[in-house]
């Protein structure tokens, strides 16, 4: 693989305290989220969530997967937050439609003082279901492999995948044609990069 190297990080001095004097709440996000590219929301900076793994998950609402969490006590995720002004949720969960924005209590890992409330979004057990002609669309993975370079670097985008189950679900190569509304331009190391990872894995690439 070429080598690639890390885009400096997006984000403040890690030792500084932010003051979130109003108590505005903040999202925990751990797919495309981390790519600070498809949203503008403001204070994001790098957090984890303790006790959950991420998860490709089927549901009958579209044929393609969707990028979920399930709790797990022995992992924990990487990860961005961000702040949601004036507790206007409306936009994210309309972006988020078919997960469940849920309390994530005390899970996440931030420098915040005080610490607000924080929320993230999962795709709740009764919506999900087994089988089906289900695909991961490339054009969405590019673009959470992408955050995860560049608020982690090459460590966290292997984090990513090994933290992540249901790899055995068909990848579709959209690339020359993206179906994923917010998709991005890459560089050819960042394509090498996903590619790596998914042969590593053993992942099934079909042709759009």
């Amino acid at each position: 693989m070429p080598e690639i190297q890390a885009l400096p990080r997006k984000v403040d001095n890690p030792a500084r305290i932010s003051k979130n004097i109003r108590m505005t709440p903040y999202f925990f996000g751990y797919g495309s989220l981390v790519n600070r590219n498809t949203h503008a929301y403001p204070d994001a900076r790098p957090a984890r969530l303790q006790g959950w793994r991420r998860v490709w998950v089927r549901t009958g609402q579209r044929d393609i997967v969707f990028l979920s969490v399930e709790p797990d006590p022995a992992t924990t995720v990487d990860g961005l937050i961000a702040a949601v002004p004036g507790a206007d949720w409306q936009a994210l969960d309309a972006r988020e439609y078919g997960y469940e924005r849920i309390s994530s209590g005390g899970a996440v890992v931030h420098d915040i003082v005080p610490a607000p409330d924080m929320a993230h979004y999962s795709i709740s057990p009764a919506n999900q279901k087994t089988g089906g002609d289900h695909r991961i669309l490339l054009s969405y993975l590019d673009v959470v492999v992408q955050g995860f370079l560049r608020e982690y670097g090459i460590d966290g985008v292997s984090r990513f995948f090994d933290t992540t189950q249901g790899w055995d679900t068909p990848v579709l190569n959209d690339r020359a044609a993206p179906l994923y509304p917010r998709h991005q331009p890459l560089t050819l190391q960042e394509k090498a990069l996903v590619d790596d990872h998914l042969d590593r894995l053993s992942a099934t690439l079909l042709s759009a």
